[in-house]
């Protein structure tokens, strides 16, 4: 019986082709996980991004101060509005009516209260008068006295003499009475014309006609009538293109019913809603790149942060999140971050209200604020025009120069108070 020789097992000698490329898989790898480590320490952990971000902007409301019916629709959607420009002209008729009715009460109280200043002489003159009677009575009630006093002294030494007779004497002693009635009669008759001078002064004492309670009051209700006639016509409050056009010619609109709005497009900003973790790096006043997807990567912006939201969009919603209950998951919030665009780049290329926008802040400068400590300056919307004073529809004021750059509108109502004032007054007073 043959047995078969026993062979010693062998060991696969690796394929040289393999092990290279296992070698520079391994080395792709290892030079990939730094390459990715370098980046992130020194490239990535300086920027935080989101492509949560949305346009923002000023949705200025348009709505009528007070009642009335739609004449004229002067502006549409989309339209550019400078300030100033007339939008929609309002039914005039009724508040006309109303300020022709209050100049003429206010004409009225004005010549009532120049009546009240000239009984001032009349009733001081009154009280001359009344004091002139006292003094006349004083007069017979003397003269009286001594008639009575001088009957009786010689009824007394001629006792039985019919010189004087008791019916002579009771005639003097009766005159006596009655100008003792007179005395009291003229002095009361004297104060009485004293109270009612000191009440006819008390109505116009330290103030002239123009300054007098009743006249001011009836100057109060032209200024209103006069602002109402003034607010029938609805001016633009800044430059903006118009949206939200709801209201028609013939309509019938109630005071503070929204009629249109106007959005300054050239100042808008954007809102970057970046989650709670991304927040600790960000500070005011650091840069930011943002990318619109209305032009692409080719249109980049320049914006710089200005402040960052006091709290998430859940706590702010109309349903809050009831976060203390059994069946609770956390979710990963987010803060708004509001980003302020370059003007210049804003021009070049326009953005819409509610367009998305990718952000990514620069967060290596570290040495801004968490949250603003101060306001912001004022901008073209919170600043805008005040309403002009529109005389003529057709022929608006330059709404460059105003009269009064406080409240124009107002300035005009005093001087027309101020026209009926002069044309009532008579001299002065």
């Amino acid at each position: 019986m043959t047995t078969s020789p026993t062979h010693p097992p062998t060991t696969p000698t690796p394929h040289p082709k393999r092990k290279k490329a296992l070698t520079v898989l391994a080395s792709v790898v290892v030079l990939s996980s730094l390459g990715w480590a370098a980046y992130e320490y020194f490239v990535a952990s300086h920027y935080e991004s989101t492509d949560n971000a949305y346009v923002q902007g000023d949705v200025v409301q348009v709505t009528p101060q007070q009642a009335g019916t739609v004449l004229a629709i002067l502006a549409d959607d989309t339209d550019f509005v400078k300030a100033g420009q007339i939008l929609v002209q309002l039914d005039p008729a009724d508040a006309k009516v109303a300020l022709d009715q209050a100049e003429a009460a206010l004409a009225l109280a004005v010549r009532q209260a120049r009546t009240l200043y000239a009984n001032n002489a009349a009733l001081q003159a009154q009280v001359t008068l009344r004091e002139v009677d006292v003094v006349k009575a004083q007069s017979d009630i003397t003269r009286a006295a001594d008639d009575v006093a001088r009957r009786q002294s010689l009824v007394t030494a001629l006792a039985g003499n019919a010189a004087v007779s008791k019916e002579e004497l009771s005639h003097f002693q009766a005159q006596f009475s009655t100008a003792k009635s007179a005395l009291a009669a003229a002095r009361a008759g004297a104060l009485a014309a004293r109270e009612q001078l000191g009440s006819n002064q008390a109505l116009t004492e330290g103030t002239p006609v123009a300054q007098n309670p009743s006249v001011l009051v009836a100057a109060a209700k032209l200024r209103e009538a006069f602002l109402a006639t003034q607010r029938t016509v609805l001016l633009a409050p800044v430059d903006g293109y118009v949206a939200k056009r709801v209201v028609q010619l013939g309509q019938r609109v109630a005071a503070g019913a929204p009629l249109m709005a106007i959005v300054p497009l050239q100042n808008v900003w954007v809102d970057a809603n970046f989650k709670e973790v991304q927040l600790r790096h960000i500070r005011v006043g650091q840069s930011v790149r943002l990318v619109a997807d209305v032009y692409g990567k080719k249109a980049a912006y320049q914006g710089t942060v200005t402040g960052l939201g006091v709290g998430t969009g859940a706590a702010f919603a109309l349903l809050p999140a009831q976060n203390a209950t059994g069946n609770w998951i956390k979710v990963v919030q987010r803060v708004p971050v509001r980003i302020r665009l370059n003007p210049a780049e804003l021009a070049a290329h326009p953005l819409r209200v509610g367009l998305s926008m990718d952000a990514e802040v620069d967060v290596s400068q570290q040495e801004g604020k968490t949250l603003a400590d101060a306001p912001r300056a004022a901008s073209s919307v919170t600043a805008a025009r005040p309403a002009m004073t529109i005389a003529n529809p057709a022929n608006p004021v330059n709404p460059v120069n105003p009269v009064n750059p406080v409240n124009p509108a107002l300035d005009a109502a005093n001087k027309d108070v101020d026209r009926v004032i002069a044309a009532n007054v008579g001299r002065a007073r």
